[in-house]
């Protein structure tokens, strides 16, 4: 999950997170994460084949906000950008 400085989230899955990092950090990502500035990354997984990173990523959008601050908080207490330990 990415944030914004206001602690916007932004879910979502790829295949490249060092990539995908650079591109919201540069806000190349048309629609939700360029408005809102979604920039640092606070929480990811690795799942196991593309068809359940898809599964958990819809699984993840359709959470109220604050379980998914629950998720980020059990691992991430003070939302520290994570993106230089995954990279």
């Amino acid at each position: 999950m990415m944030a914004s400085f206001d602690g916007t989230l932004c879910t979502g899955m790829t295949r490249d997170i060092a990539s995908r990092v650079e591109q919201h950090g540069r806000g190349a990502i048309p629609g939700f994460s360029s408005k809102y500035k979604t920039k640092k990354l606070v929480w990811c997984e690795v799942a196991e084949s593309l068809e359940s990173a898809r599964e958990r990523a819809a699984q993840l959008k359709r959470w109220r906000r604050s379980k998914k601050v629950w998720l980020i908080e059990r691992e991430n207490p003070n939302w520290e950008d994570i993106s230089a330990r995954v990279g």
